[in-house]
């Protein structure tokens, strides 16, 4: 450890650092006269401690240390608290032109829903966005759609769809309500949608 030394020389006091371990035997006050620090026998130099960087580096390391812990078990709690319908689902909606469809349930709220448009030969309509809550066990989402004519290729309308979702294990069923608007955001006739949809979780092999 480093230590000042302190002398005097010419009738001045200078201060040079030694690399020493401190010595046991103390006296009341430095030799020198000036240090408050207790010192060796008589006639040895006065030492006084120099702060070093190693508590500089060592208390962020424990506080990061201290910190990533906390972190890592909030996200332990919060993976056990996640809704059973987060994840990445095969679905089958036979009210849709194209009935095979992706849904992802992420844990803050939102969705997604895709599938090939082809099934409609006169629109195309974008990815489903949306939300979802849950009730209790039971979720329920709204998504919505927009839409273009394939022979203009302008905006034709959005469509929402309201669904009522109850998981079980990996497994889910639903029903859902579809409401149709056109480019002038009027309501239009919807298809109706009276079949139910069923799905299962993606899961790793």
């Amino acid at each position: 450890m480093l230590y000042s030394r302190l002398s005097r020389v010419a009738g001045r006091t200078e201060c040079e650092l030694i690399d020493r371990r401190p010595s046991t035997r103390t006296s009341p006050r430095g030799s020198c006269g000036v240090c408050p620090i207790a010192t060796d026998h008589a006639g040895s130099p006065c030492r006084v401690p120099v702060p070093t960087v190693g508590m500089n580096v060592v208390l962020p390391l424990l506080t990061a240390i201290v910190f990533s812990a906390s972190w890592c078990d909030r996200a332990r709690v919060d993976t056990a608290r996640a809704h059973p319908i987060a994840g990445t689902w095969l679905v089958h909606d036979p009210n849709a032109p194209f009935p095979t469809h992706l849904c992802v349930f992420n844990r803050d709220g939102t969705m997604q829903q895709a599938n090939p448009d082809a099934g409609d030969p006169r629109t195309s309509d974008s990815d489903r966005k949306g939300v979802w809550s849950a009730r209790s066990r039971d979720v329920e989402a709204r998504w919505v759609a927009l839409m273009a004519d394939r022979a203009t290729h302008q905006y034709s309308g959005r469509l929402e769809v309201t669904m009522q979702i109850s998981v079980t294990g990996d497994s889910l069923a639903a029903s859902e309500v579809a409401t149709l608007f056109d480019a002038t955001r009027a309501p239009v006739p919807a298809p109706a949608t009276p079949k139910p949809l069923r799905g299962a979780r993606i899961t790793l092999p």
